[in-house]
Order: structure tokens, then C-alpha cells, then sequence
């Protein structure tokens, strides 16, 4: 298999841990924005929703949308609980993430890390975008403050999923996440996870 990879991106990266904590390995072709191999990729249309990451699986199919490789990767595996209810329990998580978390999270951080998203930084963006993340944060933490996972007893790939940008919210964005420890106990719980690999 080959991995479109963008290597600062937490979508990319959210596949790369979880290959990493199954011990798996594929090629890995880095699609870092403004770089050659990125516009190589779309030159030759690797990049079927003109983003990464994409997984080429084995028989040359293109499977894009990480939460959608994520659990393409994931089935069968311990990280996708049997249980029908907690499985969509998990998919609740995942979705969120992409319809809540990573809008206001991930867009963040992109406005304080890459130069061309700086004229869309303005204070009135960022201090909204702070004010919202540190909700979602909260809202994380609630639900962690009874429990070591997101879902069940075991981590699932809501786990991988949701830790992929909140891990470095603070350091990228800008949030503040010393008023939820619940939430930093959950995130030393996935670093101490057997195969981790960091961003």
C-alpha cells in the first residue's frame, strides 16, 4: 500500500499512528503543502478529493478521507469495538471530530502555523475560534472525567482520531488545556499506548 501523507497535518498523522500502533508499514509518499511531490500528486490525480491523505490500496484503489481510512485500517482489529451500539458510539466521536472539532481546533492552529493562512488570522477570527475550541475542550473533558476512553473500556479509533489535533492544540493553536485534566490524562494515555509514534 501507499500513503499520501501531508506530514504537519493531523489528518495524516491520525493514519500514521494508527499504522504505527498496529504495526503495520506502507510506503509513504509526503505531500507537504507547496511541495514538488504535492503538486506531482495532483498532477497525476492521486488525490481524488484533491486532499490528504490517501491510502492506494494493494489493487490500486484510491481510498481518500482519513476517517474513512481509519476505519478501513481498523476493521477486525482491537480498535473497533464488536459491540454494535459502541461501534456507533466510536462513529459518533469520529464524526464529530470532522464536523465540530476539526473546524474550530485544527483551523486554529493552520491560521498560526502556515504562512499562507496568516491574512486570514485576524484577532476577531482567532479570539472566536479560542473562545468555541475551549468549549469543545470542556466538552471532552466532561465526558473523560468518568472514563479512561472515549468509548467502552478499551481505546477505539475515536480515541486516534480525536488525538490526533488535540494533542497539539496547545502548542499549534493556542489553547489553554491546564483547566481539563481529564483531557490530559486521556492524551498521556494514548502517548503510553504500545507502537505510538508522534506527529
Amino acid at each position: 500500500m501507499i500513503l499520501y501523507s501531508m506530514p504537519s497535518s493531523g489528518n495524516s498523522y491520525k493514519v500514521r499512528l494508527l499504522l504505527a500502533l498496529l504495526g503495520r508499514s506502507v510506503e509513504t509518499v509526503d505531500v507537504e503543502y507547496d511541495s514538488p511531490a504535492l503538486a506531482e500528486a495532483h498532477e497525476g490525480a492521486r488525490l481524488p478529493f484533491g486532499k490528504a491523505p490517501v491510502l492506494v490500496l494493494e489493487d490500486g484503489t484510491a481510498l481518500p478521507e482519513s476517517n474513512a481510512i481509519l476505519c478501513w485500517l481498523g476493521e477486525g482489529t482491537r480498535f473497533v469495538p464488536q459491540d454494535p451500539l459502541a461501534r456507533a458510539q466510536m462513529l459518533a466521536w469520529m464524526f464529530w471530530e470532522q464536523n465540530q472539532h476539526e473546524g474550530i481546533i485544527a483551523v486554529r492552529a493552520a491560521l498560526l502555523t502556515y504562512a499562507h493562512r496568516a491574512p486570514e488570522a485576524t484577532p476577531e477570527r482567532l479570539a472566536d475560534l479560542l473562545s468555541r475550541g475551549q468549549a469543545l475542550l470542556q466538552l471532552m473533558d466532561t465526558h473523560l472525567s468518568t472514563r479512561d476512553w472515549l468509548v467502552g473500556n478499551a481505546p477505539s479509533l475515536a480515541d486516534i482520531c480525536l488525538y490526533s489535533y488535540t494533542h497539539s492544540a496547545e502548542s499549534r493553536g493556542g489553547f489553554d488545556l491546564a483547566p481539563f485534566p481529564a483531557l490530559r490524562g486521556w492524551l498521556a494515555r494514548v502517548a503510553a499506548l504500545e507502537g505510538y509514534a508522534p506527529l
